[in-house]
């Protein structure tokens, strides 16, 4: 564990005012050897300079100045949650009505909020490794969710599709050096839970900057489920049915409260495996939420759950009993997280960091939730794919919370993480990524575009295809006929009138930066599918426009009072 010598321990503010005037010398003394210790770990001349201001006013006799000051150079703790699959509007504060999220929403109300806030990526693995390298994802070799089985890398690809997907690197390199990496150089100590799904073996957590590791592996869903045992070779078992995500809830709280206590600055990155597939949740919870479909008149639902659109049917009304049950979990294991801060005495001293890797699954896999007014959801596209709930809690700044539209994506998290603990940034390393540590004082950043490449066909419906979003307008084009659709987020969210013949002055030019772009970063393209048959898929596409059935029959299921599951509800162990 990299860590300097002994941690500051600066005498609270009510202790100090409440000393009587005989005892000033003795504090006075106690306050000048804990700044010269910070000034000793600081590495920043402008923080250098602050303090030894500080000491000089003490030596004068202002007894005031150098509790600010000591307060001022305490290096902030960080809690990064990312969750797996949620959709910006599953959560309350952004509008469901069925899902609940007391917990989050409390966070969001005391965070700014970016409206425009981003993934690097509609998939999850190309966001996750954004985040930790600060690197847009084509830059790192990333750009696909890494399959063990490699069965969506080019020599692999089973699928009828027009184009072969680009090839991807299967891990982030060591060579990046992540932000856990940055921050534990100067002395934080790192945590890590949940998902990694950036390598296996010597490419886990711990080989990548984070002391501790629960549950980190190369899994992209958890492989014994939401419900002990976990079978997972980085976590042990609880007892059978206990609930994954308000373990790893648990483990990054006992975390934070034994770094508390030894008063240790730390960096918890708590990574939910939740609420990607499969869908589960325990039986109580999914009583909760029938009831509550039932009360809210949802179970007498009688147009399609699923609309088709281009590739794939889409998911129109969120109503799914047993996701909702997901949502309490993951919501209730925040909460352990969050109210661990308090109890340990570090809330004020702690950002708080709330993010998704990509849209809900409104389409492929579980089919459980709606993005609804963003078209889309993960694998896709269109702002449901790609636009987050993206909240930094930054106690003392953004406590009266508030929102903003300055463009954010994963990149910039990194940037934005060094410049609020006050050190020097990395910009070689998150060269993709700029600090909102101005924004969230209320300050401005230059206008910038924003890109994407993702040169695959997402298990969801989603196709090959770059963005750039420039303000309000986006530009998406797409690899296999080199068309572009160009979008005006201002007027139309929901991506419907297609205005690049309208204006194709602006479509060009954008086209052509992001042409430029791509060869910048290096970006790998898709090929031509040598088995590619054009007649076979035009015909698949057509009988999945005409509905499903068998899958409208069986969501409908999950909304009945006497469901339950094939084998058994998962938080039991059945006879």
């Amino acid at each position: 564990m990299d860590q300097d010598s002994a941690d500051l321990k600066p005498a609270p503010r009510n202790e100090a005012e409440a000393m009587p005037g005989p005892a000033r010398p003795r504090t006075e003394r106690r306050l000048i050897l804990v700044l010269a210790v910070v000034m000793e770990r600081l590495d920043s001349m402008k923080r250098r300079s602050s303090v030894l201001i500080g000491l000089i006013a003490l030596g004068m006799g202002f007894s005031a100045m150098p509790l600010a000051l000591a307060q001022e150079t305490a290096r902030p703790n960080f809690v990064f949650i990312l969750v797996d699959d949620l959709g910006k509007e599953d959560l309350g504060i952004e509008g469901s009505a069925f899902y609940e999220t007391p917990h989050i929403d409390a966070l969001a109300k005391r965070s700014l909020r970016f409206e425009r806030g981003y993934s690097a990526c509609q998939v999850c693995s190309p966001s996750r490794a954004a985040i930790q390298s600060g690197k847009t994802p084509a830059r790192v070799g990333i750009t696909d969710f890494i399959a063990q089985s490699r069965g969506n890398q080019p020599e692999k690809w089973g699928r009828n599709t027009k184009l072969l997907p680009a090839k991807y690197a299967p891990q982030l390199e060591l060579e990046e050096v992540t932000i856990a990496e940055a921050l534990k150089q100067h002395g934080y100590v790192t945590f890590f839970a949940g998902k990694w799904h950036l390598g296996a073996d010597g490419f886990t957590p711990t080989e990548q900057g984070y002391d501790e590791n629960q549950g980190g592996y190369h899994y992209g869903t958890p492989p014994g489920g939401y419900h002990s045992p976990y079978k997972n070779p980085k976590l042990s078992d609880d007892e059978p049915g206990a609930e994954l995500p308000i373990r790893l809830g648990r483990e990054t709280a006992d975390f934070i409260k034994r770094k508390a206590a030894a008063e240790e600055s730390f960096f918890a990155m708590l990574s939910f495996y939740s609420v990607h597939g499969p869908i589960q949740c325990s039986e109580n919870r999914f009583k909760k939420f029938q009831a509550k479909a039932e009360k809210m008149g949802l179970t007498k639902r009688t147009e399609p759950r699923f609309l088709f659109d281009r590739t794939q049917e889409v998911r129109q009304v969120q109503d799914h009993p047993i996701y909702a049950g997901m949502m309490a979990a993951l919501d209730d294991a925040v909460g352990l997280v969050l109210d661990q801060l308090e109890a340990s005495g570090v809330a004020e001293n702690t950002v708080v960091i709330f993010t998704s890797d990509n849209g809900g699954v409104s389409s492929g896999d579980g089919y459980a939730t709606a993005c609804l007014p963003m078209r889309g959801g993960k694998g896709r596209q269109w702002e449901g794919g790609i636009r987050q709930p993206y909240y930094i809690a930054w106690p003392g700044v953004t406590d009266k919370g508030g929102t903003t539209e300055t463009l954010a994506t994963g990149m910039d998290f990194y940037p934005t993480m060094l410049e609020v603990a006050g050190l020097d940034l990395l910009p070689e390393q998150h060269v993709d990524g700029v600090s909102l540590a101005p924004v969230l004082r209320g300050e401005s950043i230059p206008d910038r575009p924003l890109f994407w490449h993702y040169p695959h066909y997402g298990n969801q419906g989603g196709e090959p295809s770059a963005i750039m979003m420039e303000g309000d307008w986006k530009l998406i084009y797409y690899y296999e006929d080199q068309r572009s659709e160009l979008y005006d987020l201002s007027r139309d969210l929901g991506e419907q009138n297609d205005v690049a013949s309208a204006q194709p002055v602006r479509a060009v030019r954008m086209r052509d930066a992001l042409k430029d772009w791509l060869e910048e970063v290096g970006a790998v393209m898709p090929s031509e599918n040598p088995k590619h048959d054009a007649e076979k898929l035009a015909a698949q596409r057509a009988r999945q426009a005409t509905g499903n059935p068998v899958r409208e029959k069986q969501h409908a299921g999950f909304m009945k009072a006497d469901y339950r599951p094939r084998n058994g509800w998962w938080d039991r162990v059945e006879d």
